[in-house]
């Protein structure tokens, strides 16, 4: 009896034996069996997926065979850690395990979207709105409905937003990135409103980010900023008016054609700087630190005005017939390829 016994629990444990593995085989076959794919494949993983169900769609698919022994691998082997959403790069040349590294990892595909200096808010929606792998959710909502969704209720949304490349993946959405650009607007302009210079003609950090947008339009060379910054001080400490064409520019919204007339400059909107006392309400345009910088530190000097050279540069003038004669000598005398501005910049809209 005492040996039928033994008998038995041999056979037992062979069979255990046998059993492990052949588990063990299947696994490993499991694993490193090449993906059944003949070229590159996206595969998109919503928020809430399970390993399990990404697997038995693969196999669904024909992509992979053995899920059962896949999902086993997750759970026993890498903790049954939770998937990150987004999507996934799976190669012709990955296996399985490979596969099941990258997801273990997280290294979702990411995509970047470059909000520029000098956009205004009109050109960051147009932007937004091209990214097909960004949920759109304020697509159909106002401007005034967009601010509220933020939270920022009442508030103008030009210029409210920081100029950056931010990545993002599948399943996030518009209001996601945007309320990454207003935080990091929020930041910057709050870290330079520390570092400010004293006796500023500034009530609040949103009169510099104001002063800040029209730096930003007038000039792209860097070390212009401070020079442009003190002009505009100056002539606001004096009462005199800022006379700037980009404020007449934004007033004129879709009715500018690339050029201002004498006309224009006449015609009273809330932006016409050659009509209006002060700066304008809101920004004209999202503005990035070095603007900010300048608005909050401008250069000193006695220079009243300037005039753009056609170059993207600008002459600098203490006096009005110094001025007048710069302006004889550059704006009555134009190029062919004049710019009062350096050339725009094209977003940076990638993988």
């Amino acid at each position: 009896m005492l040996r039928k016994i033994l008998l038995l629990l041999e056979c037992g444990v062979l069979l255990a034996a046998v059993l492990v593995i052949g588990a063990a085989w299947q696994q490993n076959r499991a694993l490193q069996q090449p993906l059944q794919l003949s070229e590159e494949m996206l595969l998109e993983v919503p928020a809430g997926s399970t390993p399990g169900g990404l697997l038995n769609r693969l196999q669904a698919q024909g992509v992979i065979d053995g899920a059962l022994w896949l999902r086993l691998y997750w759970r026993f082997n890498l903790g049954g850690a939770a998937l990150h959403s987004g999507e996934y790069r799976l190669q012709p040349t990955q296996n399985a395990r490979e596969m099941l590294a990258l997801w273990q990892r997280g290294e979702v595909v990411q995509y970047s979207l470059t909000l520029v200096e000098g956009w205004n808010f009109r050109q960051v929606r147009a932007a937004l709105g091209r990214q097909e792998r960004l949920e759109q959710r304020l697509a159909n909502l106002s401007d005034a409905e967009l601010m509220k969704r933020l939270g920022l209720a009442g508030q103008n949304p030009e210029g409210r937003f920081f100029p950056d490349t931010y990545r993002y993946v599948r399943g996030m959405s518009d209001e996601d990135l945007l309320r990454q650009a207003n935080a990091r607007l929020e930041s910057v302009l709050a870290e330079e409103w520390q570092k400010r210079a004293d006796n500023l003609p500034y009530r609040e950090p949103y009169d510099a980010l104001i002063m800040a947008s029209m730096i930003e339009k007038e000039t792209g060379v860097p070390e212009e900023r401070e020079a442009i910054a003190g002009v505009f001080v100056r002539r606001l400490r004096l009462g005199m008016r800022l006379q700037t064409d980009p404020t007449v520019i934004y007033g004129m919204g879709e009715r500018y054609n690339g050029r201002i007339t004498r006309a224009d400059l006449r015609r009273p909107t809330p932006y016409n700087t050659y009509t209006i006392d002060g700066m304008p309400p809101t920004p004209i345009a999202m503005v990035g630190r070095e603007a900010i910088r300048a608005a909050l530190n401008p250069a000193d000097g006695r220079a009243l005005y300037f005039v753009a050279r056609g170059d993207g540069s600008h002459v600098f003038s203490n006096t009005l017939a110094e001025h007048n004669r710069a302006v004889r000598q550059y704006q009555l005398k134009r190029r062919a390829d004049y710019r009062s501005s350096p050339a725009p910049r094209v977003a940076d809209e990638t993988e």
